[in-house]
């Protein structure tokens, strides 16, 4: 989950008024700075965005954070909390503080504070949620705040258009946006990289393929090293290894009629073109699938105490079927009890 708080701080870092504009709604406050986010304490803390503005003449802070999943280990009221009060007590300015979950299912139990109500000792905490997966996605790509734009896969798309059809429109809008080349390869390779929190890998490298924006994100972007730390480098390689073969063996067939040595030169170019391809995607689904499976052992073992060793490992490693991995993911955070994941997990619910 590492590589989406990077994606997205990368991005506010690039743009931040437009972050500012997005929690806030308002375009017309002044952004000062961006501030470290490391906070010196005993434990050291870091928060994922704080950024120096100034509204109506004063300045304030704006204190965002990225959440994939909702947090497991410590309750994210309470987590809101303690960012909060440090923040206050290093600059000593009044923060406006985000939670912005990035997949569909996350928040929704996120109510936006925390309360402690003891008498003579009570204590509030506000914080406001977003849920992009409720944001019209429309607004954001119709409108002019482009570092948004890799974020808006994950938002509501327009009544009645079709899941890939709007990823599609997304990757247009941002590669028409006026940008010098280098920014736009980054923009396109974050939105590929976030998409893959809703969209299956091989719609997302099949729209790219077909938009001619492989190549290009693949060699030219800061996030292909996120793609390649998912083991994609060796599925890319692996595919281009296959391709090049079948290509040979194609070229040399058709060779026998347009001549030997140019089937083989076209069978290798397409060999090339078509291993590339089918390397990403394979090494896509492998990094989604592995990744699936350490989110649920991180999740049983905050919330049961479950041990790397322990027998529930072995099965659950085991699986393929990534939607399965989706639904026990979503199984682990909402039940009570370890016996009940036990029993979901031998498909006898």
């Amino acid at each position: 989950m590492a590589e989406y708080d990077a994606i997205s701080k990368r991005l506010i870092q690039t743009y931040p008024k437009d972050i500012v504009y997005f929690t806030l709604g308002r375009d017309d406050i002044e952004v000062r700075a961006i501030l470290e986010t490391e906070q010196p304490k005993v434990e050291m803390h870091r928060t994922d965005s704080l950024i120096l503005v100034r509204i109506d003449g004063e300045e304030a802070l704006v204190h965002t954070e990225f959440q994939t999943t909702d947090s497991t280990d410590t309750p994210m009221p309470i987590r809101m909390a303690g960012y909060k009060i440090r923040i206050i007590e290093q600059y000593g300015l009044p923060v406006y503080s985000f939670v912005i979950y990035l997949r569909p299912n996350a928040g929704r139990r996120d109510k936006g504070r925390f309360i402690q109500r003891l008498p003579g000792h009570r204590f509030f905490v506000q914080y406001k949620v977003i849920r992009l997966s409720e944001i019209e996605g429309q607004d954001i790509v119709a409108g002019g705040h482009h570092g948004l734009l890799p974020f808006a896969p994950l938002m509501k798309r327009p009544a009645g258009m079709a899941s890939e059809e709007w990823l599609r429109q997304c990757i247009r809008r941002t590669d028409d946006v006026s940008l010098d080349h280098a920014t736009k390869v980054d923009f396109l390779g974050g939105l590929a990289l976030l998409s893959g929190l809703v969209y299956e890998p091989s719609t997302i490298t099949s729209i790219i393929s077909q938009e001619g924006l492989m190549d290009a994100i693949m060699r030219e972007s800061s996030f292909a090293q996120y793609l390649k730390e998912q083991g994609i480098e060796q599925g890319i390689e692996q595919g281009i290894e296959q391709g090049i073969e079948q290509g040979i063996e194609q070229g040399i067939e058709q060779g026998i009629e347009q001549g030997i040595e140019q089937g083989i030169e076209q069978g290798i170019e397409q060999g090339i073109e078509q291993g590339i391809e089918q390397g990403i995607e394979q090494g896509i689904e492998r990094g989604v699938r592995e990744r699936a499976i350490e989110d649920i052992l991180e999740v049983l073992e905050v919330r049961f105490g479950l041990i790397p060793a322990h027998p529930f490992a072995v099965p659950i490693a085991a699986i393929d079927d990534l939607q399965r991995l989706k639904w026990l993911l979503r199984a682990a955070v909402q039940v009570d009890k370890l016996d009940e994941f036990q029993r979901l997990l031998n498909g006898d619910a």
